[in-house]
């Protein structure tokens, strides 16, 4: 693999090499990929090369402070080797891409569509700790607070790999701010992501297939955002996917940024239909409600959040909201290579 980011550094530093950009992003992007496993390999050899050496030392002359040392250091490696582990799971056909990922709340009105803004935020708040692009698509919101739906672009290496553990049903357990009386109340929205697709995939639309709608866009703008009809839908009919995006003052960008969705979801939808899984994965967005749910966030009467399918949980809640997220997709990548 040295020899490869050898050859693609050579390509960088070509004279001509920004000539074609999207040649060039390409480059960059697989340089960035094989340097980052290369760099799992060096951490994994240097702690296995450590231990190797306290084993021998202990083997020559042993006492119990060079052991407790050596347990200490071990402990110290452990995030490391997690780290380096999820790396190696990301090996999928696009877990190296960017994606896009929607929310939509469930039955219950407000407290839902509150409950997807919830979600909402606390996406942004991953994207931004791991310095990635957040730029919002399409986002609809509630009449009293929260959101109706929202698609975002996530952009930055890996980001799909990392987000399809969060596809699903999420589940939201507190007192509703929301009710006079203070009861608990129970909410649902549901979470799907798809992998940005590079325009070296072909992706097959033919433009007979598509119903393109403009109309006034509904949320909040300025000058000529929802002044004028600058907001697109298109239904790409044989497989009745809609998409649409409002978020541009121009009806040509929103139309660029919703063929962009559009060409994820068919992308997805194709690649399930020739593995056949498209029944697994829809069958995780079917009915926003009970007994579907992913992962549950449990404000009251305790505090808890619990990934029903690894069952990693943690009692921080606040942590979780805020956009740690880490541990509970590492737990998914492992539970997936383990069951599969």
């Amino acid at each position: 693999m040295q020899e490869k980011v050898a050859d693609l550094e050579k390509k960088m530093n070509e004279p001509d090499f920004w000539n074609n950009s999207q040649n060039a992003q390409k480059v960059i992007k697989e340089s960035n990929r094989i340097k980052s496993q290369l760099e799992a390999d060096a951490i994994l050899l240097d702690i296995q090369e450590e231990q190797e050496t306290y084993q021998l030392m202990l083997e020559e002359d042993f006492s119990e402070s060079l052991l407790s040392e050596a347990v200490e250091v071990l402990e110290r490696s452990i995030p490391k080797v997690n780290k380096a582990e999820v790396r190696f799971l990301l090996n999928g056909k696009t877990d190296s891409n960017s994606a896009i990922l929607t929310i939509h709340p469930g039955a219950g009105g407000t407290e839902s569509q509150d409950w997807a803004e919830m979600l909402f935020r606390m996406y942004k708040r991953w994207a931004d700790k791991n310095e990635y692009k957040f730029e919002v698509i399409d986002i609809i919101n509630g009449e009293e607070a929260g959101l109706k739906s929202v698609t975002v672009e996530i952009i930055g290496d890996y980001v799909y790999g990392y987000l399809k553990s969060e596809i699903g049903i999420h589940r939201l357990v507190r007192i509703s701010p929301f009710n006079a009386q203070g009861k608990r109340q129970t909410s649902f929205a549901s979470v799907f992501v798809y992998p940005m697709i590079d325009d070296d995939i072909e992706i097959e639309i033919n433009q007979a297939d598509l119903r393109i709608d403009t109309y006034r866009s509904s949320g909040k703008g300025g000058q000529g955002v929802n002044t004028t009809d600058s907001a697109v839908r298109i239904t790409h009919i044989p497989t009745n996917i809609v998409v649409q995006c409002q978020n541009q003052r121009s009806q040509i960008k929103n139309r660029e940024a919703a063929m962009q969705v559009l060409k994820a979801r068919l992308y997805q939808y194709y690649e399930e239909e020739r593995e056949k899984e498209r029944a697994k994965v829809e069958g995780s967005k079917t009915d926003i409600g009970w007994g579907n749910q992913i992962r549950s966030y449990v404000f009251h009467p305790y505090q808890m959040v619990k990934d029903h399918r690894t069952n990693y949980e943690t009692g921080n809640i606040s942590m979780v909201m805020d956009g740690n997220l880490d541990e509970f997709m590492n737990a998914y990548l492992k539970f997936v290579a383990e069951n599969n």
